[in-house]
């Protein structure tokens, strides 16, 4: 039986973190995921980049994006629609658990990264 998909299961995921992977796999995947899965993976990066985001919170957004770097996971990316789904729901999974560190400046400079994008 597969654990949910909550906080304290994606810490776990922490040691496949390192931010050269993270933008690698964002260049590889970016078009093939699509905006709805990179928006929560650029919200967690810059979440991460802030110093008053909490210790506890940075172990859990190490953690969701150690999972979406991780290139065997739970439904391997290659799938056709979906690869992405359960990277997504971890992502998603954290955003809602450090919800309060995610700033609207936080949240501009996800756009705007988006938008050089897509």
């Amino acid at each position: 039986m597969l654990k949910r998909i909550e906080p304290e299961n994606i810490e776990k995921y922490g040691k496949h973190y390192d931010e050269a992977g993270l933008w690698k796999k964002i260049g590889a995947v970016a078009k093939r995921a699509g905006s709805k899965v990179i928006y929560p993976v650029l919200l967690l990066y810059y979440v991460l980049q802030d110093k008053n985001t909490p210790l506890k919170h940075k172990a859990v957004i190490v953690g969701a994006l150690g999972y979406f770097i991780l290139p065997l996971d739970l439904i391997p990316d290659l799938v056709p629609l979906l690869g992405f789904s359960d990277d997504l729901a971890a992502l998603v999974a954290c955003v809602k658990a450090i919800i309060d560190n995610v700033t609207p400046e936080i949240k501009e400079k996800a756009n705007r990264k988006l938008e050089t994008w897509f």
